[in-house]
C-alpha cells in the first residue's frame, strides 16, 4: 500500500472520530448553560446530521472537480482550525444566552441556542467532505469500487465509535470539554499535514499552542470557588457573602445544596428542603424516635442528610447520588461527613431494585436540571419504593409549577395516588417548588396539623410548622396523566412550564 494511502486512511479514521466526538462535546457545552434534555439532544443530533449531509453532497461534487489530496487536506485543516476556535468564542455566545434568560427574552434565548449549535456547522460540514473525497481518490478500478467504499466507510465508522466513547469516558472528565475540543482540533490538523502545501503546514502551531493555553472555568458566575467537569455534570461551588456554600450544576438555574459553615447547629435553610423534616408527622401519634432509617435519592451535597441528622439524631441514612464527583465535593465543601450517612454512587432506581432495606422515609430530590429523571417519576418506580417502605413509611418528592400552571404537580398526584392511599402537597411560598408526599397508611391533613401544632413556635420543628401549614394544598387525582415507564413526558411538560414562566402572564 502506498504511503499516501496510509495517510489517507488515518485521515478518514480521525475524521470519523472527530464527527462523533464533536457531537458529544457539543452536548456538554450546551448542557452547562441550557441543561440536558431530549430536546437538546434532538436539535443537536438533527443539525449534526444535516451538516454531514451537506458535507457529503458538497464533497462528492468537489471530489469530482478537484480530485487531489491537497483539496481534501485543506478542507480538514480548515475544519480543525474552526474546531480550535469554538472554545474561545462559545463562552460569549452562551453568556449572551444567560443574559437573554435574565431579561425574559424568549426570542433571544432560542436564537442564542441556535447560534450555539451553529458554532459547529462549518467544521462538521467540512468533515462530511472526507468520505466522498477519500473514495474518489482511492478508487481507480470500477470493479473494486464497492469494496473500497465499504472499507473506507468501515474505517470512518470505527473512528466514530471511538469518538462516541473517548470524550465521555476519558477526555471530558480529564481535560474538560473545551480542552477536549482543542485536542481534537490539533489531532485533525496533524492528520491533514501530509497533503498540505508547505506554507499551510506552519498553521499547525495554532491548534498546538491553543491546546496548552489557560482556559479558566467553562462559565463565569459570581463568587465561584470551585468548578469541575465530571462524567455527569458541570459542577460549581460558590461562597456567598453570608459565608454559605452553594452547589450549582450545569446551567446554574437552581441551587442543589446549601451549607452554612458558621451555623452548624441551625438545621433550617429557609428553602424547600426544610419541608422534608415534617414528612413523618402525617402518621398519627408520630414520635421522633420512630424514625429509624431514611433514603435520599439525589443526595447532592448532603443538605437533607445534615438536616435530618441534626433534628432526629444519628438515624441511619442511605444517600443515593449518581455522580461520584458530587459526593467528593459534598465532603470537601459541604461537610457531608455524618457518621450515620452511607453513600451509594448509583442511579436511584437501580439502588431500590437491588436493596433489601426498609425505610421510614424516602426523599426524592434528583434533578438533571431542570428535569426530574423520568425513571424516578413513574408508577412502576413508586411501586418499587412502596415495597421498601415500612408500614408507616412516607415518600416525598420535590417538583415544580408556575404561578398558574400546576400540570406537573397534578401528574405526580395522579401517579402517586395509583400506588398510595393518601397524597398531600405543599406549595412552597415565593418559589416554584411543590412538595408531594404520599403515605403507606391512609392519612389526613388534620392529623398532620395536630401533630405539628404541638411544637413551640421558637423550636426548629415549630418554625417548620409555621412555614408548612399555610402552604398545604389538598389536591385529588383528576383522572388525567399518570406517568408510566412506557409514557412519562416529564421533559415536555417541564419545558412548557418553563416557556410559560419566561413569557410571563
Amino acid at each position: 500500500m502506498k504511503r499516501k494511502h496510509i495517510y489517507l486512511l488515518i485521515l478518514v479514521f480521525i475524521g470519523g472520530l472527530n464527527s462523533l466526538a464533536i457531537e458529544m462535546c457539543a452536548q456538554r457545552l450546551l448542557g452547562a448553560y441550557f441543561g440536558s434534555s431530549l430536546y437538546i439532544w434532538a436539535v443537536l443530533i438533527g443539525l449534526i446530521l444535516i451538516y454531514l449531509t451537506v458535507g457529503y453532497y458538497i464533497g462528492g461534487k468537489l471530489a469530482d472537480r478537484y480530485p487531489s489530496e491537497k483539496a481534501l487536506c485543506l478542507s480538514t485543516a480548515i475544519s480543525a482550525l474552526f474546531i480550535t476556535l469554538i472554545p474561545f468564542v462559545s463562552q460569549s455566545v452562551l453568556s449572551w444566552s444567560i443574559d437573554a434568560i435574565a431579561h425574559i427574552s424568549v426570542g433571544a434565548f432560542l436564537g442564542s441556542l441556535l447560534g450555539t449549535v451553529l458554532l459547529f456547522a462549518v467544521p462538521v460540514i467540512l468533515l462530511g467532505l472526507v468520505s466522498p473525497f477519500a473514495i474518489r481518490l482511492v478508487t481507480q478500478e470500477l470493479d473494486r469500487s464497492g469494496r473500497i467504499s465499504g472499507s473506507l466507510y468501515a474505517i470512518s465508522t470505527a473512528g466514530s465509535i471511538l469518538g462516541a466513547f473517548l470524550p465521555v469516558l476519558w477526555m471530558i472528565p480529564t481535560f474538560g470539554v473545551r480542552r477536549s475540543l482543542l485536542i481534537l482540533g490539533a489531532l485533525l490538523f496533524l492528520a491533514s499535514l501530509w497533503g498540505l502545501r508547505p506554507y499551510w503546514r506552519f498553521a499547525v502551531v495554532i491548534p498546538l499552542i491553543a491546546v496548552v493555553l489557560p482556559l479558566g472555568p467553562l462559565k463565569e458566575i459570581p463568587n465561584l470557588i470551585y468548578y469541575q467537569e465530571s462524567y455527569y455534570n458541570y459542577i460549581q461551588v460558590t461562597k456567598e457573602a453570608d459565608g454559605s456554600h452553594r452547589l450549582i450544576l450545569n446551567e446554574g438555574q437552581a441551587i442543589h445544596s446549601i451549607y452554612y459553615p458558621d451555623l452548624k447547629q441551625q438545621p433550617l435553610t429557609g428553602w424547600y428542603w426544610d419541608y422534608f423534616l415534617a414528612a413523618p408527622y402525617f402518621n398519627k401519634g408520630f414520635k421522633p424516635e420512630q424514625l429509624k432509617r431514611v433514603a435520599i435519592v439525589g443526595l447532592a451535597g448532603g443538605t437533607i442528610a445534615k438536616q435530618i441528622t441534626q433534628v432526629y439524631g444519628p438515624v441511619a441514612i442511605d444517600g443515593i447520588e449518581i455522580d461520584p464527583a458530587i459526593v467528593e465535593v459534598g465532603r470537601k465543601y459541604f461537610d457531608m461527613n455524618e457518621k450515620n450517612l452511607t453513600v451509594y454512587e448509583q442511579d436511584g432506581r437501580a439502588f431500590f431494585s437491588t436493596t433489601q432495606a426498609k425505610y421510614d422515609l424516602v426523599v426524592i430530590d434528583a434533578f438533571q436540571q431542570p428535569y426530574i429523571p423520568f425513571q424516578l417519576t413513574t408508577k412502576e418506580f413508586f411501586e418499587e419504593i412502596k415495597a421498601h417502605l415500612t408500614p408507616t413509611g412516607v415518600v416525598a418528592i420535590n417538583t415544580g409549577h408556575t404561578e398558574t400552571d400546576y400540570r406537573l404537580v397534578q401528574a405526580f398526584v395522579n401517579t402517586m395516588s395509583t400506588v398510595y392511599p393518601s397524597v398531600h402537597t405543599f406549595d412552597v411560598p415565593n418559589t416554584i417548588n411543590t412538595e408531594v408526599m404520599a403515605t403507606m397508611q391512609p392519612t389526613s391533613s388534620d392529623t398532620f396539623r395536630v401533630n405539628m401544632a404541638q411544637f413551640d413556635r421558637s423550636t426548629t420543628m415549630g418554625i417548620v410548622a409555621s412555614e408548612m401549614l399555610p402552604a398545604m394544598k389538598e389536591r385529588a387525582p383528576d383522572g388525567g396523566l399518570v406517568f408510566t415507564d412506557d409514557r412519562a413526558p416529564i421533559e415536555q411538560i417541564t419545558d412548557q412550564l418553563l416557556l410559560n414562566y419566561i413569557q410571563g402572564p
